[in-house]
């Protein structure tokens, strides 16, 4: 044996040590961090929200705060299932996607194939797939939701769109501009339907919940899931009301938000996307990538894939100091929010759920980048 073996070794061992207690204690920092941010915004007694942060496997942060229902007074952990808002979009999308795949059904087929009664037949026909799931398809949204707010609290996904149908101009040329739609979304979910002649609800129960493990999750159909889930509230005259389903205009149309999961749920969607669980890796990768499209004329070059938005920085319409490259959506609705965020050349995930109208990716940005979990 060399003299210095054990001299060299011994020291590798000491480095070795210095390193895993310096990682463990940089993650515990981290922690530390965001439960001292979260424990300001977040009151035991009031609603509250669960947060998810982890990179690869190794969970880096969970954590949940306050109440999930303020008559019950249960807490709201990472097993809560709470309204997506419009990160229910992804699922509607990846219907679309997974039809396509299938061969049942083409992004380039146009409106007028699904909706031949769109009383101005020319604007559907010019009208693509793609054009709707981008967000770009020009159709004005022609809904009176505040003039008819009792109408729209039962009004299913048909009833938003049908009033969609009756455009005679449109906003833009197809796939010139960004403009984002709801209504839209309830059309797509209805052209599910029409294609794998099953509910849409269903239908992405059989193909994306069932293949990616998410067995609490599920999707309003005129009925809503008052058992077990968190309500929404929001703070007015300094007390939390309740803004939900029967409050909030819209919360029937399902195809614009109509998903409720959990923390826990939504970990394993992030897993089956990452491991094209429940779709062919090609259609996933597609997902991801932003379609740019020729004669385009909006004022900031497209972000919006089809299914997520993909841009630089947390935010696709606010720059930020960090660098990497975000693949995200958001929610709102009622008093619920939510965002769903993968950061791949971090290998970072996030994912939180708030029911007392609060959006906090911010806080977590900021301490992220401060700790150089970001650069």
């Amino acid at each position: 044996m060399h003299p210095n073996f054990k001299l060299i070794s011994g020291f590798l061992i000491t480095l070795s040590i210095y390193f895993t207690g310096h990682t463990q204690s940089r993650d515990e920092l981290l922690k530390s961090k965001l439960d001292s941010a979260f424990s300001e915004l977040f009151k035991a007694d009031e609603p509250g929200g669960a947060i998810l942060i982890q990179q690869g496997n190794k969970v880096l942060y969970e954590n949940a705060f306050g109440l999930a229902d303020l008559k019950t007074k249960n807490k709201f952990t990472s097993k809560t299932v709470s309204n997506l808002g419009s990160i229910s979009k992804t699922f509607v999308s990846y219907g679309i996607l997974i039809l396509q795949d299938r061969h049942q059904l083409s992004t380039d087929d146009n409106l007028l194939t699904f909706f031949p009664d769109f009383k101005n037949k020319d604007i559907a026909a010019r009208i693509k797939l793609r054009h709707i799931l981008a967000h770009s398809s020009g159709l004005p949204d022609l809904r009176n939701v505040e003039k008819d707010s009792l109408f729209y609290l039962t009004a299913k996904d048909e009833e938003n769109f049908t009033p969609l149908k009756s455009a005679d101009s449109l906003d833009f040329e197809p796939g010139t501009k960004f403009e984002y739609s709801n209504p839209a979304y309830n059309g797509l979910a209805m052209i599910i339907e029409k294609t794998s002649g099953m509910k849409w609800q269903r239908f992405v129960d059989q193909n994306i919940f069932k293949p990616s493990g998410m067995k609490n999750s599920r999707i309003t159909d005129g009925s809503f899931p008052d058992k077990n889930v968190a309500h929404g509230y929001i703070l007015k005259d300094k007390t939390y009301q309740e803004y939900d389903y029967g409050e909030c205009p819209t919360f029937a149309a399902a195809g614009n938000g109509g998903v409720w999961s959990s923390i826990e749920d939504l970990k394993k969607y992030i897993t089956a996307i990452n491991q094209c669980k429940f779709t062919d890796c090609s259609v996933i990768k597609a997902s991801e990538t932003i379609y740019n499209p020729s004669g385009w004329k909006g004022e900031k070059p497209i972000y919006h894939t089809g299914t997520w938005f993909v841009h630089q920085g947390f935010y696709a319409d606010t720059k930020t100091e960090e660098t990497v490259n975000v693949i995200e959506h958001a929610g709102d609705q009622g008093g619920f929010k939510s965002h769903l965020i993968m950061i791949p050349e971090k290998n970072i995930s996030i994912i939180w759920l708030t029911n007392n109208n609060k959006f906090i990716t911010g806080h977590i940005r900021r301490i992220l980048l401060k700790m150089k979990y970001l650069d």
